[in-house]
């Protein structure tokens, strides 16, 4: 009798499972044909967008999914400029018990490739693959909810394009 015990698992999160907080989404195909991704129509102002992590989770120790890291793939627009602001967190939040007040989500630890790790290369106009990576990865309990957070702001003219998002991930059942 034997277990999986593979380090090298991924999950891909479609554009459209995320939620947005404010201003005008599109679903859409971006100017290469056939990918997809869900636009934010330009305006100067401030929106979040939450991206689940949607992965094998286990009430037992050392079990289920640790994960790892996160590569989040979005377009800014060449016509449009850079937006203003572009930051991102990991979100770790309590399931509560029945009756009781929501919890409130914990920001987990995470360090940005070298490639996104200032705000003026998160913001400029381009396509990019942003990974956070964990400071300590960790085993998914079943009672957690787990989700990235990405805080924007756009400028009057920017374009915001998700492309959706890889989750990279050790699974052991």
């Amino acid at each position: 009798m034997g277990y999986v015990h593979d380090t090298a698992m991924s999950m891909w999160v479609s554009p459209r499972e995320a939620m947005h907080s404010a201003g005008t989404w599109t679903e859409k195909e971006t100017a290469t044909a056939d990918v997809w991704c869900v636009e934010r129509t330009a305006n100067n102002s401030t929106w979040n967008t939450m991206i689940p992590i949607k992965i094998p989770q286990n009430g037992s120790a050392g079990k289920g999914s640790k994960l790892v890291s996160v590569d989040v793939g979005y377009l800014i627009t060449a016509a449009g400029g850079a937006v203003d602001v572009l930051d991102a967190l990991i979100y770790k939040v309590t399931k509560q018990a029945d009756g009781a007040a929501l919890a409130v989500g914990v920001s987990v630890a995470f360090s940005y490739d070298t490639g996104h790790d200032t705000a003026p290369e998160r913001v400029d106009a381009d396509e990019h693959w942003m990974t956070l990576t964990l400071t300590t990865p960790v085993w998914l309990d079943d009672d957690d909810i787990w989700f990235v957070e990405i805080a924007g702001d756009g400028s009057a003219g920017s374009v915001f394009e998700l492309l959706g998002m890889r989750i990279n991930y050790t699974l052991r059942v």
